[in-house]
């Protein structure tokens, strides 16, 4: 179990020191802000909806590595994905953080999450799960239009 520990460790390390997406997007036609005053994280997300898919999506800001890591991550999970996959990706990866549930993730939950699943033990850590969620709220936000700023309060 702790090798699985370290290799999601150094995956949100590496998210964390070179960030994939962090970068404004060219003929974003959607945006939305978070902010989380627990930690002080900061982001933007913006995205270009075309025909109901995500054709482009970055983010900016400053936060902790959990959260420069789940934004990283997520910009490269609903890359050219439809807005309602989208929306259920946010779905699955905030039950996997957030959810009742304390078990680890089925197989199919596994498979559907792919490299997001790293963040499951940010569970054991309630304070840090609002820094993993708080770029997919910010995500869900600019999916919907709302102009809204997002905070983990």
């Amino acid at each position: 179990m702790s090798d699985v520990r370290e290799l999601y460790q150094s995956v949100i390390l590496d998210h964390n020191k070179r960030p994939r997406n962090f970068r404004k997007v060219e003929g974003a036609n959607r945006r939305a802000e978070g902010y989380n005053p627990l930690c002080g994280d900061k982001v933007s997300v913006q995205l270009r909806i075309e025909d109901g898919v995500v054709r482009d999506v970055g983010f900016e800001g400053s936060g902790c590595a959990i959260s420069t890591a789940s934004a990283s991550m997520m910009t490269e999970s609903v890359k050219g994905r439809s807005v309602a996959e989208a929306e259920g990706l946010f779905g699955r990866f905030h039950e996997l953080l957030a959810g009742e549930s304390r078990r680890e993730p089925s197989a199919d939950e596994q498979a559907a999450l792919g490299k997001l699943t790293v963040f499951s033990g940010v569970r054991e850590y309630p304070a840090r799960v609002k820094c993993a969620t708080l770029v997919w709220h910010a995500l869900r936000s600019a999916l919907e239009g709302s102009a809204e700023p997002v905070s983990t309060e």
